[in-house]
């Protein structure tokens, strides 16, 4: 089966879109014929982006900018994608921040901080297309990045690890309400990944020590997120919702 035709034609919204993991998948997205409207706050970063997936092959490509702890702008958000393209299909709900550090060290604004991005957001976007899709009688889907953090803990990311285990159950309790809608919610729980925020870290003691604990003894590249990706974002994962794939190497099995 290839999974990236179920993508064709599709009208996708992706929060957190401007870089790592969120520009990854809008550019797979685009690759299999979407539509794709990108959501940020770093509006010139999907200004050029939206070039990109055009010439991908995406049937069309709208920036939209988004603070995703605001109500107000995730409503404007949605509302947005669904007046460029005439509907939604798809929302990847990518958005996400940390604050590193332990926890004894952390300030109430720091915990709050990535709870409002990580899991109040993520929960915001989730009901304001959520009640779309119950108004317009149409099914939608609803991909959640979550993180192994969200499965185990690490240390210094205690907020983070806390913010992606509501996003678990989140999805698994959205899940359980949205199926009467025909919406279907399942999340990716990816391991480690090298993107901007942590570029060269992998390449420290300190990163060199966990890629250790992996039992593929590496980290993962970008591309080995797409299947996961293609098949809960596509009709493919049909009869699945509530289901949360993690990606990570072998991690989560390991006692290390």
């Amino acid at each position: 089966m290839d999974l990236g035709k179920g993508l064709n034609g599709k009208r996708i919204l992706i929060t957190g879109a401007s870089s790592g993991i969120g520009a990854h998948f809008a550019k797979v997205a685009a690759r299999h014929g979407a539509h794709v409207a990108l959501a940020a706050r770093r509006t010139d970063r999907l200004q050029q982006l939206a070039g990109d997936l055009v010439e991908m092959g995406a049937q069309s490509a709208r920036p939209i900018e988004l603070d995703v702890s605001d109500g107000a702008s995730i409503h404007h958000c949605r509302a947005q994608a669904v007046e460029a393209f005439g509907g939604l299909d798809v929302l990847v709900n990518n958005a996400g921040i940390a604050r590193e550090g332990a926890a004894l060290d952390q300030t109430a604004e720091d915990f709050d901080a990535v709870m409002d991005v990580n899991l109040r957001g993520v929960w915001l976007m989730a009901i304001s297309c959520g009640r779309h899709w119950r108004d317009t009688g149409q099914p939608g889907v609803i991909v959640n990045i979550a993180s192994i953090l969200g499965l185990r803990v690490g240390a210094g990311v205690a907020s983070y690890a806390v913010s992606k285990a509501g996003v678990v159950q989140m999805t698994k309790a959205l899940a359980l309400e949205f199926a009467r809608h025909q919406v279907r919610v399942n999340a990716l729980a990816p391991g480690y990944f090298e993107t901007e925020i942590n570029e060269g870290f992998f390449d420290t003691p300190a990163g060199e020590k966990m890629v250790g604990r992996v039992p593929m003894r590496r980290i993962g590249e970008l591309s080995e997120l797409d299947g996961p990706f293609l098949l809960l974002a596509s009709d493919a994962s049909r009869y699945m919702t509530g289901a949360v794939i993690p990606v990570d190497g072998g991690h989560l099995v390991s006692s290390l």
